[in-house]
C-alpha cells in the first residue's frame, strides 16, 4: 500500500455512473484508500449536503481530512494527495481514465439516446 501511516477520513460526493466520478474512484483504488461514496444523483440529502459544504452544484467533490475539494477530476485529487502527503507515488495504472468525462460527453461524440424515455 502506498498511503501514509494514518489515512484521513475521505468522503466523496459522486455520481453512480460518470467519467469524472469513475476517475476519482480509480485513484482511491490505485492507492488502496477507503472512502465513503455518497451518491448525489439518487440521494437528495447527499446532493444537498454537497451543495452546503461547497457552495456549488458540480461534482465530483471530495472531502479529505476535513478539506473540501470541489468540482475535481481524479487527476486533481491524486495531485493534491501527493502534494499533501496523503499518499506516495506508485506505478499502478488506474483501471479507467482519471481525467475525462464519460465517452458520450467527449467532444465530437455522437449523442446517445437518454436511458430514460417518457412516452405518451
Amino acid at each position: 500500500m502506498s498511503t501514509t501511516a494514518t489515512q484521513p477520513k475521505i468522503i466523496a460526493y459522486l455520481k453512480p455512473s460518470c467519467g469524472w466520478s469513475g476517475g476519482v474512484r480509480a485513484v482511491f483504488k490505485k492507492y488502496g484508500l477507503a472512502f465513503e461514496d455518497r451518491d448525489v444523483i439518487n440521494s437528495a440529502d447527499n446532493f444537498q449536503e454537497m451543495v452546503e459544504k461547497t457552495g456549488q452544484t458540480k461534482q465530483p467533490c471530495v472531502e479529505i481530512g476535513g478539506r473540501m475539494l470541489a468540482d475535481v477530476s481524479g487527476e486533481e485529487i491524486e495531485d493534491w494527495m501527493l502534494q499533501n502527503g496523503v499518499v506516495t507515488a506508485n506505478s499502478i495504472v488506474p483501471e479507467v481514465p482519471i481525467n475525462q468525462p464519460c465517452a458520450h460527453e467527449m467532444p465530437g461524440a455522437q449523442a446517445e439516446p437518454s436511458p430514460m424515455s417518457f412516452r405518451r
